[in-house]
């Protein structure tokens, strides 16, 4: 009869222990547009047969060039900063399970023995002895009204929330190291540039020396042509600077020396990434990590509400052990030694004003966490325009840029022309050669930002999970609790 009870009342138990007190979720209204943006500065971002959208492309089918695959690969295995928000991963997985233990009473097994003297009725000592073993389970909570269920699945969201973290860390990685590698190959190339113009105006000032010497220049036209040889060195000074500090950059972000052989000449050296679509709908930017972490926080502080609200009401706990005990050692499993304990205990609270504050507190980090959420699809929204409006107009910048290039050009070799003419004095010379070097390398910078564009886009839209290229390389890393996507499953569906 007993035993038929306790299972009575171990089922009604589980049954009632699956309740929660948490409101219903529900995803807030779309912050953001349905659709891109529409105008001038977008008309050439229409889909096209040879862009693929973000979603179906992995970064390594984006990145194209090999040389920068392989200081990918180094730097998603060795970067300090992927390695922290991983071992953070990690560190809620723990916790997630450590609130889903919470569910399950704590079983102990305890031997003691006591001996000592007691006094009797009659007025003379004895000595006593007792032997305990028992086997049971201390202050189990009965979850009747959800307070630990709601906690475990806050515990649960927050911990999906870091994985979406370390999904957006692989991904901002990614485009870090990409567009870190670009800028050294645009420096490079503009070291180069710069190297060329001052040889170009060494040999000129060399020319006018000679012409200074025999009496056909004026000391003016001398100190103009050295001032640009003075300026030109400084120009390769400058950029010979930058591009150790993009090696230094680059180094850091990989985690470790890059081999120089992998290193870009300049931009003609690296093959561009793969052009890719935004699509006609913002719909799949709610697939970006970001918001993903967003939602699932706002669903943590959804569950909290639940908690917050079970505290309220009593929270009935148990407390039940069996075994044996004797007056002797021998004896504790002899038969009639057994024993045992059933202690419930229920405890409410009639005058606490901390629980209802607590309550309200819940309900206004929702209300922050919501306005958080909005926020992020808002901002996501807003970095996607910004790279379609660059994607829009680059193309016909970098044309107009390499038309004004071939107009420099052609004005620098006239000017030089007419000065050896005599036409012209050596100031227009020196304005042509300054133009024509200032054109070239804001086309350099144009093409980096085209490249560099790209790679942002691939970032703001999203991506491709990244972690489906490099997670199955440290599975016990990325995915600490196998199971949690089963219960995720469970709770969503």
């Amino acid at each position: 009869m007993n035993k038929t009870k306790f299972l009575i009342l171990g089922i009604l138990v589980v049954l009632i222990s699956g309740c929660t007190m948490a409101p219903k979720y529900e995803r807030p209204e779309n912050a953001a547009p349905g659709e891109w943006p529409k105008g001038a500065a977008y008309t050439k971002n229409q889909p096209e047969d040879t862009a693929l959208p973000a979603s179906s492309l992995s970064w390594q089918s984006f990145i194209t060039d090999v040389r920068l695959q392989k200081i990918l690969e180094t730097a998603l295995a060795n970067n300090r900063d992927l390695r922290i928000t991983a071992l953070n991963v990690e560190r809620a997985g723990a916790m997630y399970g450590i609130n889903r233990a919470s569910l399950l009473p704590s079983v102990n097994v305890a031997g003691s023995w006591y001996k000592g003297a007691d006094l009797s009725s009659s007025g003379t000592s004895a000595t006593a002895e007792r032997y305990d073993i028992s086997l049971g389970a201390a202050s189990w909570e009965i979850d009747f009204f959800g307070r630990i269920r709601s906690l475990k699945d806050k515990a649960l969201e927050e911990y999906l929330a870091t994985q979406q973290g370390l999904q957006a860390s692989q991904i901002l990685l990614v485009s870090s190291v990409a567009q870190a590698y670009l800028t050294l190959a645009a420096d490079r190339e503009a070291l180069k540039l710069v190297s060329k113009t001052l040889a170009t105006q060494e040999a000129s000032y060399q020319l006018i020396q000679k012409h200074f010497h025999v009496g056909l220049i004026s000391d003016l036209d001398i100190q103009r042509a050295k001032s640009q040889v003075d300026m030109a060195r400084g120009g390769v000074a400058r950029y010979t600077h930058l591009v150790a500090q993009d090696e230094n950059a680059l180094n850091l972000l990989v985690g470790s020396p890059v081999k120089m052989e992998l290193l870009p000449q300049d931009l003609s050296d690296v093959r561009p990434p793969r052009d890719i679509s935004p699509g006609l709908s913002s719909e799949p930017l709610f697939n970006r990590p970001d918001i993903l972490a967003a939602e699932h926080r706002l669903r943590a502080a959804n569950a909290n509400i639940g908690a917050a609200r079970a505290a309220i009401f009593p929270r009935i706990s148990l407390t039940t052990s069996v075994g044996t005990a004797s007056t002797e050692l021998s004896g504790l499993f002899k038969s009639g030694s057994g024993v045992w304990a059933f202690a419930p205990q229920i405890v409410a609270p009639i005058f606490d004003p901390r629980i209802w504050y607590a309550y309200d507190v819940t309900k206004i980090e929702k209300e922050m966490a919501v306005a958080q959420y909005e926020k992020t699809v808002q901002t996501a929204f807003r970095e996607v325009a910004d790279a379609l409006a660059v994607k829009g107009t680059i193309d016909d910048q970098i044309n107009a840029q390499q038309a004004l290039v071939e107009d420099y050009s052609a004005t620098y070799r006239l000017s030089v022309k007419r000065y050896e003419k005599g036409i012209d004095s050596y100031l227009a010379v020196l304005d042509a050669q300054r133009s024509q070097y200032a054109a070239e390398l804001a086309l350099i910078m144009l093409r980096l930002a085209r490249s560099n564009n790209l790679i942002t886009l691939y970032r703001t839209l999203g991506g491709n999970t990244v972690g489906k290229d490099n997670v199955s390389s440290r599975p016990d890393s990325m995915n600490p609790l196998p199971n949690v996507q089963v219960d995720k499953q469970e709770k969503f569906n």
